[in-house]
């Protein structure tokens, strides 16, 4: 008898070569879930964080709290200080390092929002040359004063600085920072011609004040609360809208009539822009978890910051309307910062 031809697609022959092909692109299937499930950055070779100041300040703290909290899941988190030109050094060194999520920056309200506007040739843009991860956490400011200053209040502060030879003087952690603005707030506010004296960072700042070099800082608050033990200093108001509930016996500059005399700022975590987006979804995920873990809320709350956790489009939103404030007060008081 002749044998009947089977059909190209017998529903046997479909049944086996399904099996078949199941078989051979299991091992595809495997490797792709497990491509897809390793993480963007694993543990292995350190990520550095750049900052630009000396080290042994709060966003030393900051950082090594949130260090010890991601240290399984993306391996050791490096401080590296970067300090001079006011931290611009630190920050175009992430611009130009090799977008891999192993370099970042912790960039602050100063070098993201007021630079733009205090010089006039910034080798940066800072939001067409980074990628926001987190915003981590924010400060309010306080006037602090030299122990001999005859003070304790802000209108007995503002009576003795009018008196002064040639002005009063007047320490920041830096030209064109918060810090800086702050002074300068007061000065257009009251009439004041205080004299600013800039320094690298806030650890010589405070020094100096301590030391009574320079009668009166404008530091962090949690950076006040480090100098109050020694007794040779005394806070004289915060820059808050509210008191500061690491100080609630101290009264804000709003308080005491200076409504405009307001300011506070906060540390961010960026990396270079051409990061890929895996990498930073990650970083971003882990930093988040850090943020809002018990551990650095308390590290936080214990050097005068507030924890934060804004994502990117809450972080942009913020670094696009302080850029917009910072620049019209520096245009009030007609500062330039030298180039």
């Amino acid at each position: 008898m002749r044998a009947i031809p089977q059909p190209l697609y017998h529903p046997r022959r479909r049944s086996v070569l399904a099996t078949l092909g199941g078989v051979a692109l299991a091992p595809l299937a495997t490797a792709a879930w497990a491509q897809q499930a390793q993480p963007a950055i694993a543990p292995g070779t350190p990520i550095r964080v750049l900052i630009g100041v000396p080290a042994g300040g709060t966003q030393d703290v900051l950082t090594r709290a949130i260090a010890q909290e991601v240290r399984d899941s993306l391996g050791p988190l490096i401080v590296d200080n970067r300090s001079g030109a006011a931290g611009r050094i630190a920050v175009e060194a992430v611009k130009t390092a090799a977008p891999d999520g192993r370099t970042l920056l912790l960039g602050t309200a100063s070098m993201m929002t007021m630079f733009p506007s205090a010089y006039r040739n910034l080798s940066y843009d800072p939001i067409k040359d980074f990628q926001p991860i987190v915003n981590a956490a924010r400060f309010e400011l306080a006037l602090v004063v030299h122990k001999d200053v005859p003070a304790s209040t802000l209108s007995e502060f503002i009576a003795w600085a009018r008196k002064q030879p040639g002005g009063a003087s007047f320490a920041s952690y830096g030209a064109g920072t918060p810090s800086h603005f702050l002074g300068e707030m007061l000065n257009r506010a009251t009439g004041l011609s205080m004299v600013h004296v800039p320094y690298r960072g806030s650890t010589p700042a405070r020094q100096d004040v301590m030391g009574g070099t320079v009668p009166a800082y404008f530091d962090t608050v949690g950076g006040a609360l480090q100098m109050l033990p020694s007794g040779r200093v005394k806070v004289i108001a915060t820059s808050g809208e509210k008191r500061s509930p690491l100080m609630p016996a101290v009264p804000t500059f709003v308080e005491d009539g200076l409504k405009d005399v307001v300011a506070t700022a906060w540390f961010a975590y960026y990396a270079p822009v051409k990061t890929p987006k895996p990498v930073v979804d990650q970083l971003r995920a882990e930093f988040m978890r850090a943020v809002n873990s018990r551990e650095v809320r308390q590290q936080l709350l214990q050097n005068g910051m507030y924890p934060v956790g804004d994502g990117p489009e809450t972080l942009l939103k913020t670094m696009r309307e302080d850029t917009a404030r910072w620049a019209a007060i520096m245009k009030a008081v007609n500062f330039q910062a030298n180039d």
